[in-house]
C-alpha cells in the first residue's frame, strides 16, 4: 500500500507571473502666449492641481514649461487637457472648474481636439450669444449641438445637469440675435411634484414662475439682463405654461418645451402641432422623472419619441450620467438613483 503523497512530493508549480507594471511616462509642454499662463495655471496653481487630482499625475510648472509625470495613459490625457485649456483661453472663452472637469471627462475619448472641433479639419462646434461662446462640454453634447443647428424638431432625453435645456436656450438666443427667428417661446408643464401650487399667493403667472425659473436663469446667462427684460416686456421672449399654447400657430419662432416628461399624450400632440413656418422646436425631458399621475404609461414624451423617432426632420439626442456637466458628484448621484448607463 503506497503512502499518501504529502505536499513535499507534489511538483512545485511556478509562481504566477507578477502583473505587468503600469508604464510610467513624462512629457513636457510649452505655451507661446505667456499672458495666458496665469489663467491657465489658476490661482496658486489650482487648475493644475485639479488636473493632477483627477488624472493621478504630477504636474510641475516653471516659466512657460510644464512637466507631466505619471502613468502613460494618464500623462497623455493630462497633456490633451492642458492643451485644450490653453486653446480655450486663446479663443477668449472662460476657464472655470466646471470647464476643466468637462475637459478631463472628454479626454477619455479618442481625441479631445476631435471632440471639440466635431470633425477633423472642420470648424469648431459652438454657439455664440451676447454674453459668451458655448462649446461642447461632454461627448453627448456634440451631436445635440449639431441637431440644434440643423433639425426642425429635436427631442433631448436624459438626466438633470446634462445641458439639454441650457444649450437649447443658448441656440434660441443665438438665432434671435442673427435674425433667423423673431420670437423665443419657452414653456413647460406646471406640474405639482409633491407640493400644491394652488396655495401659493399671487395670480397664475406668479404661481407658475417658480416652475419656469430654470428657463429664466438660462436666458440671463446668455443675454444681458436689460435685454431679457425688454424682450419679455415686448413679447419677443415669452415664458409660459404649456396650457397657454393651445390654439396657437408658432411661426418664425424658436420654441422650447422643458420637463416634457410631465406632459400628457394630448398635451404633447397639441404642443407639437403648434409648429409653424420657419420655426424650430426643442423638447427636453428626463423619462425617469415622471411626476404626473399614471407615471411612464401616461407620459407624452415617451409616447411622442416612440412614434416620431426616425421621421424626417425630427432628431433625438439621449444623454446619460456620463454627460452631466455639473459637479462630478451629480453624475454619481444620478448613477446611485438610476444605475450606471448600460
Amino acid at each position: 500500500m503506497g503512502r499518501r503523497p504529502n505536499s513535499a512530493d507534489r511538483p512545485i508549480s511556478p509562481p504566477p507571473s507578477p502583473q505587468r507594471e503600469t508604464r510610467r511616462a513624462r512629457t513636457e509642454l510649452s505655451f507661446d502666449d505667456q499672458s495666458l499662463l496665469v489663467p491657465l495655471f489658476g490661482q496658486f496653481d489650482a487648475n493644475l492641481v485639479q488636473v493632477e487630482n483627477r488624472l493621478g499625475v504630477l504636474i510641475s510648472a516653471r516659466g512657460d514649461q510644464v512637466l507631466i509625470e505619471g502613468p502613460e495613459d494618464s500623462v497623455a490625457r493630462a497633456r490633451d487637457v492642458l492643451q485644450a485649456m490653453y486653446s480655450r483661453l486663446a479663443r477668449g472663452e472662460e476657464l472655470d472648474t466646471g470647464a476643466i472637469e468637462s475637459l478631463v471627462a472628454m479626454s477619455n475619448e479618442p481625441t479631445l481636439e476631435g471632440i471639440i472641433s466635431g470633425e477633423s479639419n472642420g470648424p469648431p462646434i459652438m454657439i455664440r450669444t451676447r454674453r459668451k461662446t458655448i462649446v461642447p462640454r461632454s461627448a453627448g453634447q456634440i451631436p445635440y449641438m449639431r441637431q440644434l443647428a440643423r433639425d426642425e424638431i429635436i427631442f433631448a432625453l436624459g438626466p438633470a445637469g446634462t445641458g439639454k435645456t441650457y444649450l437649447a436656450v443658448a441656440q434660441a438666443v443665438s438665432q434671435l440675435i442673427t435674425g433667423n427667428v423673431q420670437r423665443l417661446i419657452l414653456s413647460r408643464p406646471a406640474v405639482e411634484a409633491g407640493e400644491r401650487i394652488g396655495f401659493l399667493p399671487g395670480d397664475m403667472k406668479e404661481k407658475v414662475d417658480p416652475y419656469l425659473r430654470p428657463l429664466y436663469d438660462a436666458l440671463y446667462d446668455c443675454m444681458p439682463p436689460e435685454q431679457v427684460e425688454r424682450h419679455l416686456m415686448s413679447g419677443v421672449i415669452e415664458v409660459a405654461p404649456i396650457a397657454f399654447m393651445r390654439g396657437r400657430t408658432l411661426a418664425d419662432a424658436f420654441v422650447i418645451l422643458d420637463e416634457a416628461q410631465n406632459t400628457t399624450r394630448e398635451q404633447m400632440k397639441m404642443f407639437l402641432t403648434r409648429f409653424g413656418q420657419n420655426s424650430r422646436m426643442v423638447v427636453c425631458g428626463d423619462p425617469k422623472q415622471v411626476d404626473i399621475p399614471g407615471g411612464d404609461a401616461t407620459s407624452g414624451l415617451a409616447d411622442a419619441v416612440s412614434r416620431l423617432e426616425g421621421v424626417e426632420g425630427i432628431a433625438v439626442s439621449r444623454f446619460t450620467s456620463a454627460d452631466v456637466v455639473r459637479h462630478p458628484i451629480v453624475g454619481r448621484i444620478v448613477d446611485a438613483y438610476e444605475g450606471p448607463p448600460e
